[in-house]
């Protein structure tokens, strides 16, 4: 990718080639055992593709810099209410979330998260799945074996059923039950992948204070992973200053930073990179990854910086970087440059595989290029069943969003008689897209019935159709069946009924219910869902609660970002009220305007000068 070339074709990348500003910002060294402190502030990038990522061709107006200071964590002190409309009997049921039993879906069982419906939400989940916090092969091996002889299983279950892992696992062992690696794998993997986080960690805490495992590094790491995700950055961190220091690898730290990313902290990441840096680790591939990631979501003039950075340090891009910078691409309807990547992976050795190619279409549609996005689309379909078979989940919500509901009927009628859950959940998701409501609750019937015990995953993608119909009395009829079925909720799911209440024009329930949802589960909920609510308030110019919002994403650990204080000061736009003491509050969460903030700014700005106030004076 980086290599110089100069060829005729009209789409492939040619040098990525900056000119550094002569500057007081410390570059980065070409020792890799120096610190990292700033990355060159970019002035001009002429002949590349790249461009577009810093916003404009001529120079990079914001700050380029690996460095920052941390924001910290506090927990809530609210008190805790019971949920109505049968959401507290959902939360609080100890039912298993799904019943481990002879007739078991054991692929869901193994592989089926909640739902997601944010495209860099996934991109995230699909990043940190290379933490390589556990063996693969070894992971495997768990899953196919504990399968067969049902003793994981049964663990498993008696984990999820139990009111206290504690009591579950000293029972475990008080019945002369054995406790094998494979067996703690499979359990570890499995609460993980239904994001189970609170049970995960007291699961990996019993294991330790009973000395059940000798740790090591993947397992320290997996317990600051779970740390992070329950209790906040902050708590992580200390955790780290508890691992033995021989034990404080790379593996450790780059945990860290893939959850500062998750959690869109920008300085914490920038000081955690910056940490490896000096510690001696090697700037790879999962890093670099990681910085994509965070400043697709809060700075795109930054990726150029990373890309340069990865030139310098001879770090070669991964499948998973093209999707970022093809991805960030599409989002900026940039489809030349979008296209300018993907035949530069091509030229690199890269294959695109059926992930690639659903970004590339994805764009087409919402670029208004049907044409193109049908010719990708029938590129990941192939030329036979087979093939058919193993896209289908992905070409039923693109020929969905291309309205055409002949498409999404062929397809769905190739997988109808014996489909997989996968092309379920994507047929209950293109029909709900298509408006027909009525199709989608019987593929959904039709789950209920060839699954005895039927997942979260099913419920979360009909309420998800819901929500778009705003069908209020439906998704809370399917909330009180969720309770009946013995099921627990969490962030992904309270995040669904929070939309479903704003749709209907319900905030104050959303509201209550998400505090509520909070406060009786060990995970937080997610960073959309209050500012869902909290630019509900802001349209209404209701500060109070706007305001309120504003500070229950900081007792949850999120650290400020440009967008809630967009949020915020529109409540005071709407409002009519100026806005004291804005600008000290947002250097404190050292966050410097942009154009549009600042544009904001001043028209709360108490102090501002109008010539009605300069008559007066």
């Amino acid at each position: 990718m980086w290599a110089v070339r100069r060829l005729n074709h009209p789409l492939r990348i040619r040098t990525f080639r900056a000119v550094c500003a002569k500057s007081e910002l410390t570059t980065f060294s070409d020792d890799k055992a120096a610190t990292v402190s700033h990355l060159p502030q970019m002035i001009r990038t002429e002949n590349t593709s790249l461009k577009g990522f810093h916003g404009t061709n001529d120079c990079f107006r914001g700050r380029c810099m690996f460095s920052s200071q941390a924001g910290g964590v506090t927990d809530s002190g609210d008190e805790e209410d019971d949920l109505d409309d049968g959401f507290s009997e959902l939360e609080s049921s100890t039912g298993s979330l799904v019943e481990v039993s002879g007739e078991v879906n054991k692929d869901e069982l193994v592989s089926e998260p909640d739902l997601s419906d944010d495209d860099d939400n996934e991109a995230v989940e699909e990043h940190s799945n290379e933490l390589d916090l556990y063996d693969e092969n070894e992971v495997r091996g768990a899953d196919k074996e504990s399968i067969e002889k049902k003793s994981a299983l049964t663990l498993f279950k008696s984990v999820m059923n139990s009111s206290s892992v504690e009591n579950a696992m000293d029972k475990w062992i008080e019945d002369g039950n054995e406790l094998q690696k494979l067996d703690i794998n499979f359990v570890m993997v499995n609460l993980r992948k239904r994001r189970m986080y609170g049970r995960a960690l007291q699961f990996s805490e019993w294991l330790e204070s009973r000395k059940q495992i000798d740790f090591v590094e993947r397992d320290y790491a997996s317990r600051l992973d779970l740390i992070s995700k329950v209790k906040g950055l902050h708590k992580a961190e200390n955790y780290i200053d508890r691992i033995p220091v021989s034990f404080r690898g790379e593996v450790v730290y780059r945990t860290l930073l893939c959850n500062t990313v998750m959690n869109t902290n920008v300085n914490k990441s920038e000081e955690v990179f910056n940490k490896m840096k000096d510690l001696g680790f090697p700037i790879t591939s999962f890093s670099c990854n990681q910085l994509l990631l965070l400043y697709k979501r809060t700075d795109k003039k930054k990726i150029a910086d990373v890309l340069l950075l990865m030139e310098k340090q001879d770090v070669k891009p991964t499948l998973f970087t093209y999707h970022m910078l093809i991805d960030t691409k599409g989002q900026s309807n940039d489809i030349t440059g979008m296209e300018q990547i993907f035949e530069t992976m091509k030229s690199e050795g890269i294959e695109p595989d059926t992930k690639t190619l659903s970004l590339i279409a994805k764009h087409y549609v919402f670029g208004g290029l049907k044409e193109k996005a049908i010719a990708t689309l029938k590129q990941i379909e192939g030329d036979n069943i087979k093939e058919l078979r193993r896209s289908a989940q992905v070409l039923l919500p693109l020929y969905a969003n291309l309205e055409d509901a002949e498409e999404v009927s062929r397809i769905w009628k190739a997988c109808e008689q014996n489909p997989t859950s996968q092309e379920s959940l994507a047929a209950i998701e293109a029909l709900g897209r298509l408006n027909k409501v009525e199709e989608a609750e019987a593929v959904f019937d039709a789950m209920q019935l060839k699954w005895k015990n039927p997942s979260l995953k099913q419920y979360t993608t009909l309420l998800k159709v819901y929500v778009e119909q705003k069908k209020l009395d439906k998704g809370k009829d399917l909330v009180k069946k969720m309770a009946e079925s013995g099921l627990r909720i969490g962030p992904w799911t309270w995040d669904v009924l929070v939309k479903l209440y704003v749709a209907a024009g319900e905030i104050e329930k959303a509201d209550s219910i998400l505090h509520k949802a909070g406060k009786q589960n060990q995970t937080r909920p997610l960073f959309h869902s209050f500012l869902v609510i909290m630019e509900e308030y802001a349209k209404k110019g209701d500060i109070h609660n706007t305001e309120k919002m504003f500070n229950r994403m900081r007792q949850s650990g999120y650290v400020s970002r440009v967008r809630q204080f967009q949020t915020l000061l529109q409540a005071y736009t709407n409002a009519k009220v100026p806005a004291y003491g804005i600008r000290e509050r947002m250097k404190a969460d050292n966050i410097f305007p942009n154009k549009g903030l600042a544009a904001q700014l001043a028209q709360v700005d108490p102090f501002r000068r109008t010539p009605v106030s300069d008559l007066l004076d």
